[in-house]
């Protein structure tokens, strides 16, 4: 059996995001209903969109970590409420994707494991990326 280091450092959604995910979802419901009238259409589409509201902000609540790192390597959060676990070895690298859009930079973590790309942004980590990756590389340099 292996055994699984303590995370040393972890990343999780903010607390208020999932909160207003389903705030959202409710408002869209309210709405949809308060704005129909006779059509059947509008409060439809209104719970469909609720819905996948509701299920973004209950992935939130399930698996709110999105990144933990200790010296074994890395997990990163995989498919609806799923974890990956990625040793060090298979981390390629560790960067950060900076666009600027209208005036505003958005910034992105990038871990390259080989055959599959891990991205994470400031909401997922609720830390800039930039000092996410610092600490990453710190991390995967004191494991060597």
């Amino acid at each position: 059996m292996q055994s699984q280091s303590s995370p040393v450092h972890q990343w999780r959604v903010p607390v208020i995001l999932p909160v207003a995910k389903l705030i959202g979802a409710v408002v869209v419901v309210g709405l949809g209903l308060l704005l129909a009238g006779d059509d059947r259409v509008q409060p439809v589409l209104a719970g469909l969109a609720a819905a996948a509201l509701a299920g973004w902000g209950l992935r939130d609540l399930v698996a709110p970590v999105r990144l933990a790192a200790d010296r074994d390597g890395i997990t990163v959060a995989q498919g609806f409420a799923g974890h990956r676990r990625l040793p060090w070895r298979e981390v390629e690298a560790i960067t950060v994707d900076r666009r600027t859009r209208r005036g505003l930079t958005a910034e992105t973590l990038e871990i390259d494991a080989g055959e599959s790309l891990h991205l994470f942004g400031r909401y997922d980590l609720n830390a800039p990326p930039a000092e996410v990756a610092e600490t990453l590389r710190a991390a995967q340099a004191a494991a060597r």
